[in-house]
């Protein structure tokens, strides 16, 4: 059973650090999953790309353990040095949630469209399957946000897959030039209106419409950020807190 309607979760979390090493799944993670309404008695098949941190082998085999551990089938979607699967598109379509890790939103975006996968996002979106993914795995599904893929300094990227009309701000509170920025870029309109996570916060959007913040953490939250009249506002959205 494919999600109610098309879903994306886009986060600024998703992991956790393993006191005996490693990472699991988060919260954020596991509400994606939730929302692909897998049938009883199969595992949840998640497709991770790691396109926007090069495709690391080491980080790989992290995604795979903590599949096992979390009781997923885990597929690791390579597009470095070629695609690791025969058909990206139909790995995607056959997926139960698709979820992109970190890096460099600008090259991982450069790297999709070069293979098509930029098209195969949306077939799958518009067929149920769950999108997520964190920082770089969150602004891709909109028109933009804000990025360090071109340097130290942040700069604007304006060339998202587009699924969602809005901007993206990750990490809004653990980055201190990403609130001035945001605002800035609303403000003269290089970014539509742009939704923001705290570290460990989701946003969650059935259709493009933005349904629910949830966090991993207590005491984070979610902001909206439009023009309004000559200037620019901020609307914090209060998070509900996952269990896990």
């Amino acid at each position: 059973m494919p999600a109610e309607r098309p879903t994306i979760v886009a986060t600024s979390g998703g992991w956790t650090r393993r006191r005996l090493g490693g990472v699991d799944w988060a919260g954020t993670a596991h509400l994606a999953v939730q929302l692909a309404r897998v049938p009883a008695g199969r595992a949840p098949r998640l497709t991770y790309l790691g396109t926007a941190g090069g495709d690391q082998r080491g980080w790989a085999a992290e995604v795979h353990a903590a599949g096992e551990r979390a009781g997923l089938r885990t597929t690791v979607l390579d597009l470095f040095p070629m695609p690791s699967v025969e058909d990206p598109a139909r790995t995607l379509l056959e997926s139960d949630v698709v979820w992109v890790g970190g890096g460099s939103v600008a090259n991982l975006l450069a790297v999709w469209r070069v293979h098509g996968l930029d098209g195969a996002f949306r077939a799958a979106w518009e067929a149920g399957v769950v999108l997520g993914g964190v920082s770089a795995g969150s602004i891709c599904w909109f028109t933009g946000g804000t990025t360090d893929s071109f340097g130290p300094d942040l700069r604007p990227v304006t060339d998202g897959v587009g699924l969602l009309p809005y901007g993206n701000g990750v990490h809004y509170d653990s980055e201190e030039r990403r609130r001035p920025l945001v605002h800035d870029l609303v403000g003269s309109g290089v970014l539509p209106e742009t939704h923001c996570s705290d570290d460990g916060v989701g946003l969650v959007y059935a259709g493009t419409d933005l349904v629910e913040a949830v966090t991993e953490v207590a005491g984070k939250g979610a902001y909206v950020v439009r023009r309004e009249g000559g200037g620019v506002g901020e609307t914090r959205l209060e998070p509900r807190l996952l269990s896990r």
